[in-house]
């Protein structure tokens, strides 16, 4: 696991903002907030989109970065709750998208109350692979 940066805490508080700018406290639709940032430096964000079969914060995120051109992704974080306090892991799902999309990439994770970074592939062991 690796110590957090400057980059790190801007890719954090991008997501904050966007579930802060977001979050829905009627209806609850909107509890997650996503930033990626990509190789060239461009931070992306998203927000979850509940439903019966909605999408999570982090591939809102992954889905405008790869709209805008992206291909190349370092660092990824989920924040959720109304001021976006609680960094949280991706769910199985989005372990698998973040394997098949960037496995490389840094997750932001809390750890025993720590901030800290994993790469992506470390979050799925024994993961399901295309090339398998």
């Amino acid at each position: 696991m690796c110590e957090l940066t400057n980059k790190d805490c801007e890719v954090i508080a991008a997501a904050q903002k966007a579930i802060q700018q977001n979050y829905d406290e009627i209806n609850y639709n909107h509890t997650v907030g996503a930033a990626v940032r990509c190789g060239n430096g461009k931070i992306y964000v998203g927000v979850n989109v509940y439903s019966l079969h909605g999408a999570c914060a982090e591939q809102v995120a992954i889905g405008t970065a790869i709209t805008n051109g992206e291909r190349e992704f370092k660092t990824i974080v989920a924040i959720r709750g109304k001021d976006g306090e609680e960094i949280i892991p991706p769910c199985g799902n989005c372990r698998q998208i973040l394997h098949d999309y960037m496995p490389e990439c840094e997750v932001i994770l809390s750890v025993n109350g720590k901030n800290q970074k994993v790469r992506a592939t470390e979050l799925l062991p024994f993961s399901y692979s295309v090339e398998d």
